[in-house]
């Protein structure tokens, strides 16, 4: 088994099946002790604001905020840096614990030694 999940999340609510279905893989993944971090990008970017992910809704779902939360205790939470250039969000509007990065970033953390990545 990888000893690190990097985990891109390409939908939002948009999506919200691919979007429930990426966060939850990412918080199994940390509670088994799994090295994790995940990607926001596209429509998920908007996670990284404060109170945006109590907006979303999908019936049977664990809810967002919870599954953010458990991401970031012990996780990495990562804002694409165009994606956030092009919804005008900076470092001060994210939640606590949230970093913005570029695409080197995102390579260099896949092809890691004994890394998994994902995207949904």
């Amino acid at each position: 088994m990888a000893k690190k999940l990097v985990i891109k999340v390409t939908a939002g609510a948009d999506a919200p099946e691919r979007c429930s279905q990426a966060f939850t893989v990412a918080a199994v993944a940390v509670a088994s002790g799994v090295d994790v971090s995940v990607w926001l990008t596209g429509e998920s970017a908007w996670f990284a604001l404060p109170g945006r992910a109590a907006e979303f809704e999908l019936p049977h779902a664990a809810p967002l905020p919870d599954l953010i939360d458990s991401i970031l205790a012990t996780g990495r939470l990562t804002l694409c840096t165009q994606c956030a250039a092009r919804r005008d969000i900076t470092e001060k509007d994210v939640i606590e614990g949230v970093r913005i990065a570029g695409a080197q970033v995102f390579v260099q953390e896949a092809l890691e030694d004994e890394t998994q990545a994902l995207v949904y």
